[in-house]
């Protein structure tokens, strides 16, 4: 995956906690999705298999039925922003699991976003989702601090959307 296509040069870099280039913006949000292992696998298959975004009424066209590196990713927000992206890695471990998109050209946004669902040692279950960005068009910039109380609330909104998807699994 040549760094070239991208628009930022840290690719993968959400996978490092708490990593955020200079000149981007942070977004960490962290939602408690449910108990057991039931909640996790299910969990897990609809963020890597985009069921959680539709879910949301995100459109998605991606190259294919499930999240895998170097997986072109186009996200269309409100009926009209197209966002091109490409997966930079995925995660699928007995605990963990979900992935990182980075931005391409013609995406409103810079930067990179990932969604990991992971299991703690209790047995809960979280969405984790983590970015850092910075506007790349003109409505992006010109929106400031409303885009980035925008991409928190989308990221909040995943989680509630995943928790509701997983609620009648739920071991409490």
């Amino acid at each position: 995956m040549p760094p070239s296509d991208f628009t930022y040069d840290d690719i993968g870099a959400t996978r490092r906690g708490g990593f955020c280039p200079p000149g981007f913006h942070q977004l960490h949000v962290r939602t408690r999705i449910g108990e057991g292992e039931k909640v996790f696998r299910r969990a897990s298959e609809a963020v890597l298999t985009w069921e959680m975004h539709r879910e949301m009424g995100v459109g998605i066209e991606a190259g294919a039925d499930r999240a895998a590196a170097d997986v072109d990713v186009t996200v269309t927000l409100a009926g009209m922003i197209k966002a091109p992206c490409r997966i930079v890695y995925t995660v699928d471990e007995p605990r963990r699991a979900g992935w990182a998109y980075g931005t391409l050209a013609g995406h409103p946004e810079c930067g990179e976003e990932a969604f990991v669902v992971e299991r703690t040692g209790d047995g809960t279950v979280w969405l984790t989702v983590s970015a850092f960005s910075r506007p790349a068009k003109w409505y992006a910039r010109a929106g400031g601090a409303a885009t980035r109380g925008l991409q928190n609330a989308y990221a909040r909104r995943c989680g509630k959307v995943l928790r509701r998807m997983c609620a009648d699994l739920a071991e409490w």
